[in-house]
């Protein structure tokens, strides 16, 4: 099995399971947080993958020490299933796929704005709205950042698409047409 096909599989069925038992949107939380922290945090990643540590500590302990989240619920019940099958390497993966899954059904759509400069409100709510209009999503997940390398301009991601209004961009354009001559 591919890694992709795992993942969605069990991302599914966390999915079902959690609809059914009324926390889907709690876990969704959850584990937005989750892929972030388990992309970023080596001492999580050892824990999960050490065959030394059981099956039952490694559950409590991303519970309390990554998720915050609370024993028994969907989501304990799952991890636990997860490593008890070899699947916790799997676990960003899985979390990253639940996210897509949730989002889809829930017509969201994630929005990453990137700035060089910090800009007014009134022109990132101008963005914000033509996105909105474009999409026609019920509701949109919006992350924003400042990145001083745009030099000017902005970039926005939604859902992985780029749209790159950016003087870095321009300036890159630019060289490459000059080597071209």
């Amino acid at each position: 099995m591919s890694d992709g096909l795992i993942p969605r599989r069990y991302a599914k069925a966390l999915y079902k399971y959690a609809v059914e038992n009324g926390d889907a949107a709690e876990i969704y939380g959850i584990l937005k947080n989750l892929s972030f922290r388990y992309a970023s945090i080596d001492e999580l990643k050892r824990v999960v993958l050490n065959p030394k540590i059981s099956e039952d500590d490694k559950g409590k302990y991303m519970l309390e020490n990554v998720l915050h989240a609370e024993p028994g619920t969907s989501l304990d019940k799952f991890l636990l299933l997860c490593v008890r099958n070899n699947r916790a390497e799997f676990l960003q993966k899985i979390s990253l796929a639940y996210v897509d899954l949730y989002r889809e059904a829930h017509e969201i759509a994630h929005v990453d704005i990137t700035t060089a400069v910090p800009m007014p409100d009134a022109e990132i709510n101008a963005i914000i709205d033509i996105v909105k209009k474009r999409l026609g999503a019920k509701e949109l997940e919006i992350h924003k950042q400042i990145d001083p390398e745009l030099i000017g301009g902005f970039t926005v991601e939604i859902n992985g698409l780029v749209l790159d209004a950016s003087v870095k961009r321009e300036l890159n354009e630019l060289q490459l047409q000059l080597q071209k001559k």
